[in-house]
């Protein structure tokens, strides 16, 4: 069937349906502080709090090559061609990763997980976003946020079972990749095979899509011509910067679970997985709340609640306060992710998304990169975390002031439109 031989309708949401399972499989890689953890305790590893975190930073660097070209190929091909190469190549390098068994072949971990999984995961991350843009101009942050809600909830359920899988052979942690990986795989595969595009002259009924989302209208630019607007930069900006502060805990989750409250390895893994289902929920939430507030209301709200508890969080020694900030942390950095597709659409149009915000996810690797480097370096072998977290929280705050210079382009704002409504600038 081609892409366009669809029937709109209540077909959109088995779209929706769809997008969560492939995101949900790729969304493990946040699960990453379980193995990181047990590669460093592992007799045949022993590896270093670096090294440990070296596979999920390669993975994530990775991201922006995938989301590139997978971007521009999405547009120019069709969805579902490209999520399942995706959904494919991420899946073939967690396999390749389970063959590691020892210190010397640690380097298969950073291939596979990292480097071949990273790249497969951001072809097929930027693809449901850019395709429910399109079927959905009546509800552009909700289903933004929906689209990569999946993706958050992904170390869900991973969490818990890569610990199980861990603790059969806890000498030999990379074993639980290979049942991880061909689970990867089903699901990747069963979600993409329903991906396309509406058909030509797709609309919705009630809802005015001359152009523009949530309000605007006007030009839908290319993705060279929003490369020469500021705009690009600034909103870039404002990801990599939430990007890199939650990240920061994400990389050492288990970790400052266990260092700064006292949780024990199996308790660790747990909160994990806890905390992740605010990262996914923080894109629904986020992304629905910048629908009524504002686009740029919501990410100074995402930046410096962020900022301030990440400040907080290395003296949170009881359990419970430390599960709460971490928490709001993951749930602000889940919402960087559901707000900014919306943000992105606000500002350039749709018809170009799949290109314009692939390329935006440079954001991501950035900080994604620089975020768990910063951490695990300024935390180091004397576990200090209060340094670590309270410089890069500091950041987060401070960042907070490009949200009031970042403003619609004029082309994309029509004398009609409230600033203060979603898309409007602040």
């Amino acid at each position: 069937m081609a892409d366009n031989d669809v029937t709109p309708g209540r077909f959109r949401w088995l779209l929706v349906a769809a997008a969560l399972l492939l995101q949900f499989s790729i969304g493990a890689v946040y699960a990453w502080s379980v193995f990181g953890g047990a590669f460093e305790e592992a007799d045949n590893f022993e590896v270093s709090k670096l090294q440990s975190s070296l596979p999920f930073t390669v993975t994530i660097g990775m991201i922006f090559v995938g989301t590139y070209l997978g971007g521009r190929l999405q547009d120019l091909r069709g969805p579902r061609t490209v999520a399942i190469i995706g959904g494919v190549v991420y899946s073939a390098g967690i396999i390749l990763a389970s063959f590691a068994n020892s210190a010397d072949t640690y380097w298969l971990v950073i291939l596979g997980y990292g480097v071949i999984s990273g790249f497969g995961l951001g072809l097929a991350y930027i693809v449901p976003i850019a395709m429910l843009q399109k079927w959905f101009p009546d509800k552009t942050g909700l289903i933004t946020g929906l689209a990569v809600g999946g993706f958050g909830f992904g170390a869900v359920a991973t969490s818990p079972v890569a610990q199980w899988l861990i603790d059969r052979n806890p000498d030999d942690p990379a074993n639980a990749f290979l049942p991880l990986g061909i689970a990867y795989l089903i699901m990747s595969l069963i979600g993409a095979s329903f991906f396309r595009n509406p058909p030509e002259g797709y609309t919705v009924p009630g809802h005015d899509s001359g152009g523009g989302e949530s309000g605007t209208a006007g030009k839908d630019y290319t993705q060279g011509e929003a490369l020469r607007t500021p705009q690009w930069y600034l909103l870039t900006a404002i990801l990599t910067l939430s990007v890199g502060a939650g990240i920061a805990l994400i990389s050492q989750a288990a970790a400052s679970a266990t260092d700064i409250a006292g949780f024990s390895a199996a308790g660790a893994a747990t909160v994990v997985g806890v905390l992740a289902v605010f990262n996914g929920a923080g894109r629904i939430v986020w992304a629905t709340i910048s629908d009524y507030i504002g686009r740029m209301p919501t990410f100074a709200l995402i930046l410096g609640l962020q900022g301030v508890c990440l400040i907080v969080l290395p003296h949170a020694s009881n359990a419970v306060l430390f599960v709460v900030l971490a928490s709001v942390i993951y749930l602000c950095y889940g919402g960087g992710f559901g707000t900014m597709p919306a943000t992105a659409g606000d500002f350039f149009g749709v018809r170009n998304a799949g290109a314009i915000y692939g390329l935006m996810l440079i954001g991501w690797s950035l900080g994604g990169v620089v975020g768990p480097i910063v951490a695990s370096s300024l935390i180091g072998s004397d576990e200090a975390y209060t340094l670590a977290y309270t410089v890069i929280g500091a950041v987060a705050v401070a960042s907070v002031l490009l949200t009031f210079i970042t403003r619609v382009p004029k082309d994309r704002k029509p004398d009609t439109v409230d600033s203060s409504q979603p898309g409007g600038g602040r």
